[in-house]
């Protein structure tokens, strides 16, 4: 196992992190938005993390023996078409049906900073492995200057 293995792995749950804030952030920023590029209404994107594949068969044998895994990757960006859309009475509203209610995207506020706090503190904890790996690589290089 290198030196960098850790903070490699770190590296991939920031990128993951950051993916994850981009996707919240687009979410938020979309929550009244009725209508997308195609005429249809904006749906909730999430994303989907799951462990990096191992490229080769050092990489197995190492993960066999109860070695550090290679850290995470995002395997799905998709959007949310379960949960139903807010029904909102705005019958001045230019997407209002006959009824005079308006779609409006299936986007929790709440929820959505909820997450973006959770994938914030998330990236927080990458950054502080990633930092104290590399204290602990510096301590190594001073003790072997010593």
């Amino acid at each position: 196992m290198s030196v960098f293995s850790a903070m490699d792995i770190c590296a991939t749950g920031m990128t993951a992190q950051r993916t994850r804030l981009d996707i919240i952030s687009q979410n938020i920023a979309n929550v009244n938005t009725t209508r997308d590029g195609n005429g249809d209404t904006y749906m909730r994107k999430s994303v989907i993390f799951e462990e990096k594949s191992y490229v080769s068969f050092d990489d197995a044998l190492i993960n066999a023996t109860g070695y550090v895994g290679k850290g995470v990757k995002i395997s799905k960006i998709f959007e949310d078409d379960e949960t139903e859309g807010r029904l909102v009475y705005d019958p001045s509203h230019p997407d209002a049906d006959e009824k005079g209610y308006v779609l409006y995207p299936n986007v929790n506020t709440v929820t959505e900073m909820t997450d973006m706090i959770d994938a914030s503190r998330s990236y927080e904890a990458n950054v502080t492995a990633f930092n104290a790996s590399k204290n602990m690589s510096l301590k190594a290089l001073d003790i072997g200057r010593s």
